[in-house]
């Protein structure tokens, strides 16, 4: 067996010490970019004898395993390099005194910082070179080596040197003993291996296969095999989530992948994810680690106002590296589910930061279950994992896929606000005149484009504003690098992440961007990198993994999402089965009702309510009632009120603009079947009993409770929508329409139409969720009976009822008669 590790991943893990501390500016990818630049430069100039890129590994014989060090060193100046020579050679003196020939190993760094006030070679850096030197050594056994750190300033390209020499026996003395001190997690790894792999041999499907649930894992297990995609629509109960795990872990454990990434947009469908490795964990005897990683605002043990990641303001970011390790090994070894409860159970134990304790936990798992920030996001992504941009086996399970594409778009897109740079140049130029003076030009160039701005509009090119973006960056970075304190360091910090942003998406544009201005609604002037199209992108990210299973109970139409999140003609794709009895969900379209903007007003107000209140007379029970927005469920919301609601028969609950977790929890508490239990038995008293009231949520669509909640049973029997979901009209809603009408698709289609019927997919999705439940879909718009629309319905919508106001009760009671 081999275990692997790169020379940077074996240095920064052992040899890391010391605080957590963002005041200390970290390079940033741009400036990382300009470095690759930085090392081409150096290494030309080098002479014949340089040879740049060298890859170079190590093996230690560990008896059960061998232990591959490897990496790639910027360059070695060696005359000898392509020539054998043997040990005698190598170490034989010149017969000129003290000329004895010595190789160089060169560690390039690119840096804005101020040459002048280094004193030395990073640790870390100087270590990362040593293990090449020492490397390099044992092929070639010269009795002694010279080690160069080459920093580079990138905007001047000055240069500083920072050269030390050390014996064989020295350097190979080092090298070694930083190999014994990663020996022991080296062998847990290895015997960990051969359990896991082992457990997995033994694991069998932990249910009975449903109709069309085996071929369902089996075309997962292919598509992993093959090292393609899959765009999977799973309509609920199809078991989607243990017929993606299931498959991934039984490739696993055939060697076809390394770790499997679970990636979902909200915290709920994290919970899953744990449950289904926790039943093959608990009832297959499944041994396997995953982690999952909670957003660093939700684990910090500090509160927000006085949350700040360094050692003065925060004690667990003062002195984490020094305790992080033993805390590592410490869950690593005693616990194979390393949720959130079991992360700040030992963070607590050991004063570490529990958010970085996860990220690092991630190297050790062999399930990631995490947001889809970490792989796909360019400011966020696990850059442990993918900053190579090199392939690897990895599995990507994305879950609720439908919501990639919109999330795609944001991760892609950027924007700059023309006011904050004047502001922020007010704010610092007594400090900071060079800065102030750069923001000045950048807001000239800004205001050109304002004054060409007549509401909105497209921009073919902004390369002289890029270019004066590109050095108030620079000038901005070089400041932050030299300066861990100072006047106005914060506002300049906030402004510089917002600039750089700007600039790591400019450098990605191409022919599936758009860019444009427009104004704010507070009247700020607003200039947009607006990813359209963000398949490539995302294709780019799925391209790192041997494979991804894209999976959703709403990803229709299929092409729709398989062109937009990065598919091609060669992956695959299938429309699994429903298993819930069609007759047991009643379909009803109201025909003489619709939400249309132009038809708005008092008529459909009361029309829309009367519907509601029909539809509850015809069977009392729990309803959710979605409505396109807040003003319009306002609209009809006072009206049922005034004219239908009855409070001794019925709790009417209502979605604010903003709820706190604990709000949400309680909203879908009340629609719990637990609300009807018969409390004197519990508490032995006479009590009087109280009818079970009707509970009606009124929600809005694409809002908190429409997608990712589980309200199974009579917690829930209905759900009424109104409209067809389609958003606002606005600029980047026409900007979409407009580029895929020139890209000969339908504009409105992927503008408007596609994204409103996904929610209204999902909202109906909430009344069916187990094989036993029965309930109703009402959907109140009379667009719902064009072709266009009923074309996008899932298949298993069989038997839908066109109604009118005063026949919906009628209708709706003779589907409930049925049981």
């Amino acid at each position: 067996m081999e275990i692997k590790i790169s020379v940077r991943g074996l240095v920064e893990f052992i040899l890391r010490s010391g605080n957590i501390d963002n005041r200390i500016h970290q390079t940033s990818p741009d400036a990382m970019l300009e470095g690759s630049r930085i090392h081409r430069m150096i290494q030309k100039s080098m002479g014949p004898d340089y040879h740049a890129e060298v890859p170079l590994s190590y093996s230690y014989d560990a008896e059960k395993y061998a232990l591959v060090v490897e990496g790639r060193t910027d360059g070695i100046l060696d005359k000898n390099f392509d020539k054998p020579i043997s040990e005698l050679e190598a170490s034989q003196e010149s017969f000129i005194p003290g000329s004895r020939y010595v190789p160089m190993i060169d560690e390039i760094k690119g840096t804005y910082r101020d040459l002048s006030r280094m004193r030395e070679a990073d640790d870390l850096h100087l270590a990362q070179a040593m293990c090449y030197g020492a490397m390099y050594l044992a092929g070639r056994h010269y009795p002694e080596i010279n080690i160069r750190i080459t920093y580079c300033n990138i905007d001047t390209e000055e240069k500083r040197y920072f050269d030390k020499s050390f014996s064989y026996d020295e350097i190979m003395t080092w090298f070694l003993d930083l190999i014994s001190k990663y020996r022991k997690w080296a062998d847990f790894e290895c015997e960990w291996e051969t359990l896991r792999t082992s457990s997995i041999k033994a694991v069998q499907f932990p249910f009975p296969y449903r109709e069309g649930q085996k071929d369902l894992a089996a075309g997962v297990y292919r598509t992993i095999v093959h090292g393609k995609k899959l765009f999977l629509e799973a309509p609920t109960g199809t078991g989607k989530t243990i017929s993606t795990v299931f498959p991934s872990v039984k490739a696993m454990g055939e060697g076809k992948t390394s770790k499997i990434f679970y990636l979902t947009a909200k915290t709920i469908a994290r919970t899953v994810a744990e449950e289904a490795f926790d039943i093959l964990r608990n009832d297959q005897k499944l041994r396997l680690k995953s982690v999952t990683i909670t957003a660093k605002d939700k684990i910090c043990f500090l509160g927000e106002e006085e949350r700040n990641c360094n050692p003065e303001a925060c004690p667990y970011a003062k002195g984490h590296y020094d305790r992080i390790n033993d805390c590592i090994f410490d869950l690593l070894t005693h616990e194979d589910s390393f949720d959130r409860e079991k992360i700040v159970e030992y963070a607590t134990k050991y004063q570490v930061c529990p958010f970085e304790m996860s990220l690092d936990m991630s190297l050790w798992a062999d399930a990631v279950i995490c947001d889809y920030n970490y792989v796909f996001d360019p400011f966020v992504y696990l850059r442990r994992f993918f900053s190579d941009a090199l392939k690897t086996d990895y599995v990507f399970l994305v879950d609720e896929a439908h919501n990639l594409l919109e999330r795609g778009r944001e991760m892609y897109s950027a924007v700059l606000r023309k006011e904050s740079f004047l502001e922020l140049k007010n704010t610092i130029k007594e400090y900071h005149p060079s800065i102030a003076g750069h923001l000045d030009k950048c807001n000239k160039l800004l205001l050109e484009l304002k004054r060409d701005c007549d509401g909105c509009k497209v921009i073919t090119s902004i390369e002289k504003l890029a270019n004066a973006l590109n050095r108030l960056s620079t000038i901005i970075s070089e400041y932050l690098e030299d300066h861990s304190e100072g006047p106005c360091r914060e506002e300049l910090l906030l402004f510089y992440f917002d600039l750089h942003r700007f600039l790591v998406i400019y450098d990605k544009l191409d022919d599936k961007y758009v860019i444009y201005s427009e104004f704010a609604e507070d009247g700020s002037f607003l200039l947009r990198l607006r990813c359209v199209d963000p398949s490539g992108n995302l294709a780019e990210c799925m391209g790192r993994g041997r494979s991804t299973i894209l999976f959703s109970a709403t990803l229709l139409p299929i092409q729709y999402y398989k062109k937009l999140l990065g598919g091609t003609a060669e992956d695959f794709e299938i429309y699994a089965r429903s298993i819930f009895d069609p007759s047991k969900l009643g379909l009803f379209i109201g025909a003489d009702v619709t939400s249309k903007y132009s038809k708005r007003g008092p008529e459909q107000y009361h029309r829309i309510a009367s519907y509601i209140d029909s539809i509850v007379k015809a069977r009392s029970g729990n309803y959710l009632i979605f409505f396109p927005s807040h003003q319009f469920m306002e609209e009809v919301g006072e009206i049922y009120e005034n004219e239908f609601f009855d409070e001794e028969t019925t709790e009417l609950l209502v979605q604010q603009d903003y709820m706190s977790e604990t709000s949400r929890e309680a909203f879908l508490e009340r629609f719990s079947t637990g609300n009807n239990l018969d409390l004197s038995k519990i508490i032995n008293m006479d009590l009087e009993i109280v009818e079970d009231k009707n509970v009606l949520g009124f929600c809005v669509m694409g809002g908190i409770f429409s997608e990712g909640i589980d309200l199974k049973y009579d917690s829930l029997i209905g759900v009424i929508i109104v409209g067809c979901g389609i958003p606002m009209v606005g600029n980047e809603r026409e900007i979409i329409r407009s580029y895929f009408d020139e890209q000969g698709e339908d504009g409105y289609d992927y503008a408007y139409k596609f994204p409103g019927m996904n929610k209204v997919l999902q909202a109906a999705g909430r009344v069916i969720r187990t094989e036993e439940d029965r309930g109703v879909v009402a959907l109140l718009d009379d667009r719902f009976m064009q072709t266009g629309y009923r074309s996008l319905f899932p298949r298993e919508w069989k038997g839908c009822k066109r109604v009118l106001t005063e026949t919906v009760k009628t209708a709706a009671g003779q589907f409930w008669s049925g049981f």
